[in-house]
């Protein structure tokens, strides 16, 4: 068998500085995606993963042993995901391996760093708009999608009102239409059921809320349950009379923010096997929209060209 050429070196050579030379340099260096974090909106969400990874590695066995990615990177793959719509085993090879960047949102999924993360640019958010970080007041609804065939067929329902199989995603915006609490469930929840425990959480979590708003879907009894816990809330029926599309007060603030979800091709429909991934996921969602807030960045889409 004959021997393999050698390849000469031609890094002294004149085709060192080639457009060849210099095309395979720049192919070889990452590419920013339109998901990918600016160096202003990472400097808003860094400390909060840094402060979890320095947690885990005082608390890990092979102490000494250097990360192997960045943490930028990883939650630029996560963004990607949830921006695209693509399964994670599609991840572009110049991101993390997939199951290391899924290792992290699992992790992050279920210690809350998503979480929290929403909850402390949520308050920036409120404080740049010149209001209180705390809200008084909010908004609840929900929203169901189909899902995917990685759903179980056990964690699916029909929602008979709106004749979708798959599931309800229910939630609680401030008058900014800013997530307050997301609640994933089987479409055959009733509202007022996903609603009380939404209401529950919203009592604990913000207490400074006195005020909500919902629609006609949510029983007298979830308007008791409320008041019991300081809250009143008012239902905003839509006026039988009326046809095709009407701005209803108050209600139409978390319409536009289940409008800002389409935006990302991960909850155009269900995809995820776990309730919580569905729920983080829509965390993940509102970390993109409200850090571009902060920051003045846009978001992408085909209307920009």
């Amino acid at each position: 068998m004959a021997a393999a050429p050698h390849l000469p070196d031609l890094t002294d050579t004149p085709l060192a500085d080639s457009p060849i030379r210099r095309y395979a340099t720049v192919m070889t260096e990452h590419r920013r995606y339109p998901s990918d974090l600016s160096d202003a909106r990472w400097q808003l969400i860094e400390p909060t993963p840094t402060a979890w990874r320095t947690e885990h590695l005082a608390c890990a066995l092979d102490i000494g042993r250097p990360p192997e990615h960045d943490l930028r990177t990883i939650m630029n793959a996560i963004l990607y995901v949830d921006r695209t719509g693509i399964p994670w085993r599609y991840l572009p090879h110049d991101y993390p391996p997939w199951a290391t960047t899924y290792w992290y949102f699992a992790a992050w999924r279920d210690e809350g760093v998503f979480t929290k993360l929403s909850g402390l640019l949520h308050r920036l958010v409120r404080i740049a708009e010149g209001r209180a970080p705390e809200p008084s007041a909010c908004v609840v609804d929900a929203q169901s999608v189909k899902t995917s065939t990685d759903v179980p067929a056990a964690g699916q329902g029909i929602d008979t009102a709106k004749k979708i199989v798959g599931r309800k995603r229910s939630i609680v915006v401030d008058t900014l239409g800013l997530l307050l609490a997301v609640l994933v469930t089987a479409a055959s929840v009733p509202d007022s059921v996903a609603g009380t425990a939404l209401i529950d959480r919203i009592a604990a979590t913000h207490p400074t809320i006195r005020k909500t708003w919902v629609d006609g879907g949510y029983r007298q009894r979830l308007v008791e349950h409320a008041v019991a816990l300081g809250i009143d809330m008012q239902i905003v029926r839509r006026n039988p009379s009326t046809r095709g599309f009407t701005v209803l007060p108050r209600r139409w603030v978390v319409e536009r923010t289940l409008g800002w979800f389409m935006l990302h091709r991960r909850l155009a429909r269900d995809y995820e096997a776990l309730p919580a991934s569905s729920e983080a996921m829509i965390h993940i969602t509102m970390i993109d929209l409200m850090s571009r807030r902060l920051t003045g960045e846009s978001t992408p889409t085909w209307r920009d060209t």
